[in-house]
């Protein structure tokens, strides 16, 4: 499943570490996580006058902080203003701003502030085509990621590096902190469920930041005809595995705060039933429910169509369920909320959809649970396969 690959890691070499750095205002504590964004001070200059294409969405942010004032500037806009030409823009899921729905199709367009052409990455295509590659010098990546196998930037990445790979040009990763960087754990993925939420044969929460999960996919040949892509990782700064960062942009419209961050990869197996998880309220994925739950639980809440979820799941209906707010933060993948939602459901025969398969990496979950298995069970299953990834996975890493 996996090859014992130690990658080579580039260094970004920058042309003037000392003076650059007053280039940008941004000044950081230096106990705090710093992502590469943010140290643009650093490498910056290295890419002007240089034609570059972005892969970002409203999380692609250079903080600075000038007194007691943060503010967040757009990396477009500061590549733009060190004289970058930036040719376009590649758009994950959910856009270029961050603002649509999970699963809704992404047109290409035109970024009204800088009038910079961007091309979808969602949908029909996935991956970048030759001529949007072809006429820059470099590409660059900068996306916050929530460490989660079936959050979909991962699987952008892979696109990306596959279009970068064919056409010879080199893929620069601004790698950020994973807020879920401070566990491994879920079952792998199995080779014949691959799909968009999940393309690679790793665990559920795989613990790594983008950067270090860019030299995995070059690293372990998963790219088509084992194509390797010309690659830089440009580092954080005082950055470790168990840091603690709070992600100052959501990173989609449905993970609005950190809360929702850490119970993201425990309660998105739930879109893969009939339960909801808060999507069309203010409490997404802190909270999960649905109608027939009336007699198992006090806490309820109603769905509703807003501007980050269409006719959510169960919309209009009042829901019951768990309100997982206050809940204590979360090292490894809590199964007790789905395996009880599943043994109180009054139909257990619909409670799964196809999706759910997609989303475990395997079938062997759902079986696990309708056959009765205890969470501690299940997860004993899986600590073979998860001892052979953490092996592999120690060849890439980064950070301590």
């Amino acid at each position: 499943m996996f090859t014992n690959c130690k990658p080579k890691v580039e260094k970004v070499v920058a042309i003037n570490d000392t003076a650059i750095e007053t280039a940008v205002d941004s000044l950081i504590s230096p106990t705090y996580p710093k992502p590469a964004a943010d140290r643009i001070g650093i490498w910056g200059r290295g890419f002007v006058n240089k034609t570059v294409a972005v892969v970002g969405n409203q999380t692609s942010v250079v903080q600075k902080i000038k007194g007691q004032d943060t503010t967040y500037v757009h990396l477009v806009d500061t590549l733009l203003s060190l004289g970058v030409k930036v040719k376009r823009v590649f758009a994950p899921e959910h856009g270029f701003r961050g603002t649509a729905d999970a699963g809704a199709t992404i047109k290409d367009g035109i970024d009204a502030k800088t009038g910079i052409p961007v091309i979808s990455l969602y949908g029909k295509n996935k991956q970048p085509k030759d001529e949007h590659i072809t006429d820059v010098d470099f590409v660059i990546f900068d996306i916050q990621d929530v460490g989660a196998r079936f959050y979909t930037y991962i699987s952008t990445l892979h696109y990306v590096m596959q279009a970068c790979a064919a056409n010879d040009r080199k893929l620069f990763v601004l790698d950020r902190p994973n807020p879920n960087g401070h566990y491994v754990d879920g079952p792998v993925l199995e080779k014949e469920h691959q799909s968009f939420v999940g393309m690679h044969p790793i665990p559920v929460v795989h613990g790594m930041t983008i950067g270090e999960y860019a030299q995995m996919i070059n690293g372990e040949g998963w790219l088509d005809y084992k194509l390797q892509c010309p690659l830089s990782i440009i580092k954080m700064s005082d950055y470790s595995h168990d840091s603690k960062y709070s992600i100052p942009i959501a990173p989609s419209p449905n993970l609005p705060n950190d809360k929702s961050i850490n119970l993201y990869p425990s309660l998105c197996f739930f879109e893969g039933t009939t339960v909801s998880v808060g999507r069309g309220t203010d409490k997404q994925f802190q909270i999960f429910g649905a109608p027939y739950y009336k007699n198992d639980y006090e806490f309820s809440f109603t769905p509703q169509s807003n501007p980050g979820a269409q006719y959510p799941k169960h919309e209009n209906k009042t829901c019951y369920g768990m309100d997982l707010q206050e809940s204590k933060s979360l090292s490894n993948l809590n199964l007790e909320y789905l395996v009880t939602a599943y043994a109180k459901a009054p139909n257990q025969s619909e409670f799964f959809n196809s999706f759910f398969t997609k989303l475990a990496g395997t079938k062997k979950l759902q079986e696990q649970i309708q056959a009765g298995l205890t969470p501690e069970e299940i997860r004993d299953s899986w600590q073979n396969d998860l001892n052979a990834f953490l092996k592999i996975r120690k060849n890439y890493l980064l950070y301590p």
